[in-house]
């Protein structure tokens, strides 16, 4: 059990000197993440009940300044993280064009708790979708690798399924592994029938994680679907946002081609999570094992960026290149995903500023405050200051970006290659999406990614014959450019 905060700063996870509006924001995040409405966790209300009188006292200014005089002086908290951050460059010119600038923010535990951290318990919900599209061998092997993974659990681990079609059903309610052979006879009755409607499997999911969602749980949601939901889509997202205030956060496995990835990695992105490319009944298995393997591997989750930028300064473009891979949903606070013990969480961002940016000697393009939830650190972990700023000159020396910058928008490029020729189709501009996409094949081939160059040329072809994709090939295209962004990717 975590250590109870020793003042109500740490409860708040706010920086003594916080300013009124970040211990409201703080209290507010809080409110709605422990609100016994929507948590029923062991000790839960009564951290509710600790987080308003923080927020009564720390709000009231007079009630602060007694209450900080009766602290003791503040101690230099040992850092949790280390953080890293190198930029394309150094100043800015004074230019009356938009400038691009790209920052590579790198977050990884400390040392000590690289070696320290043992593994954290999870709160998990497998949605499966149950639709009649999913009988046979994908609903066999789904049935199969769940069995497998209800024998893996650790005996604190809480552990629900639901299914959903045109509606949906929870079919092991959150629980801890008290009884493995009911569950498993349990998954074993799953049948196919109706269509799909994922909001209703999302919803019970959530309901079911929210029952027992805590600080020291790696709380989260897989979703398995080869299917489109249609007509729920919009509140589907909205819940996605409830479930990112509350600490949960969502992945999504798409198998076959029949499923919308857009709508899939949105949701997921809305919480920090991401989506995989099941092409085969036959890959459930191991990529369901790895996402709980990455799950278990977790030290901190639920990564947040709050921040500030000087008018005239946009963030045009975040994409996470690590632990696991997915385009950031541009929306203030950033919901940037999880740590892994090993792994740091890899952000590239790129930077448009605008020539009325360029008023002042600096130009702030961002100011924020980087907040995570470490289950594995026994004490609460204070807000990250994240600050970039450039100068502005009249003349610049030119100077060459640091390696891990070139090499990341290396292979980030490919990726919006792809994203421009999925664009041009869905205006109908064939030609123009056949030449994006030769232009990547000619990269790929120079790189040795052979397997998946040959996929494109064929997509080519389809698109000049057909004006469409094949089945599964514009899928196969995205995710296929989107694993070239995880280091030691191996040629194909």
């Amino acid at each position: 059990m975590s250590k109870r905060p020793d003042n109500f700063y740490t409860l708040l996870g706010i920086l003594r000197a916080a300013t009124q509006d970040e211990i409201r924001r703080a209290y507010h995040q809080a409110a709605k993440r422990l609100h016994p409405d929507t948590n029923e966790a062991p000790g839960e209300t009564e951290l509710f009940l600790d987080v308003q009188q923080a927020y009564q006292v720390l709000s009231d200014p007079s009630r602060r300044s007694a209450y900080d005089a009766s602290l003791p002086p503040e101690e230099k908290i040992p850092p949790v993280v280390d953080k890293n951050i190198l930029l394309s460059r150094k100043e800015l010119l004074q230019l009356s064009e938009p400038q691009l600038v790209y920052a590579l923010i790198e977050v990884s535990p400390v040392d000590e708790h690289k070696k320290t951290s043992s593994s954290v318990p999870l709160n998990i919900c497998l949605a499966l979708d149950c639709s009649t599209s999913m009988k046979g061998e994908k609903l066999n092997t789904v049935k199969a690798t769940a069995v497998q993974l209800i024998r893996k659990l650790n005996p604190q681990d809480i552990f629900s399924v639901v299914t959903f079609s045109d509606r949906a059903e929870v079919v092991i309610p959150a629980t801890r592994q008290a009884n493995t052979l009911k569950m498993e006879n349990q998954i074993q009755l799953l049948q196919a029938s109706g269509g799909t409607e994922i909001f209703q499997g999302l919803k019970a999911s959530l309901e079911e994680v929210r029952r027992y969602r805590n600080s020291n749980y790696i709380n989260h949601i897989v979703i398995l679907t080869d299917g489109q939901t249609y007509g729920d889509e919009q509140v589907s997202y909205e819940l996605a946002k409830k479930s990112a205030e509350s600490g949960i956060s969502i992945s999504g496995l798409g198998i076959g081609s029949g499923w919308n990835d857009i709508f899939l990695d949105q949701l997921a992105s809305l919480t920090g999570g991401h989506t995989m490319l099941v092409s085969q009944p036959n890959d459930i298995e191991h990529l369901l094992v790895e996402k709980f393997a990455n799950l278990s591997a977790t030290f901190a989750e639920n990564v947040t960026l709050e921040y500030e930028s000087d008018e005239g300064v946009e963030l045009n473009y975040i994409y996470r290149l690590q632990p696991e891979t997915n385009h950031i949903v541009n929306e203030n606070p950033l919901h940037l995903g999880s740590i892994q013990r090993t792994v740091p969480l890899s952000i590239l961002v790129e930077f448009k500023i605008q020539p009325q940016a360029l008023k002042a000697a600096n130009v702030n393009l961002l100011h924020g405050n980087l907040t995570i939830s470490a289950a594995a650190v026994q004490t609460p972990v204070l807000p990250i200051p994240i600050d970039i700023t450039l100068a502005i000159k009249e003349q610049i020396t030119p100077e060459l970006p640091p390696p891990a910058i070139v090499q990341a928008l290396s292979r980030l490029t490919l990726y919006r290659i792809q994203e421009k020729a999925r664009n041009e189709m869905a205006d109908g501009n064939y030609s123009k999406a056949a030449d994006h996409l030769q232009k990547l094949a000619t990269h790929l081939l120079a790189q040795g990614q052979t397997g998946l160059a040959k996929t494109i040329m064929l997509e080519v072809k389809n698109i000049e014959k057909d004006q469409s994709y094949s089945e599964q090939g514009e899928k196969r295209i995205k995710y296929g450019t989107r694993a070239l962004l995880l280091p030691g990717e191996e040629k194909s």
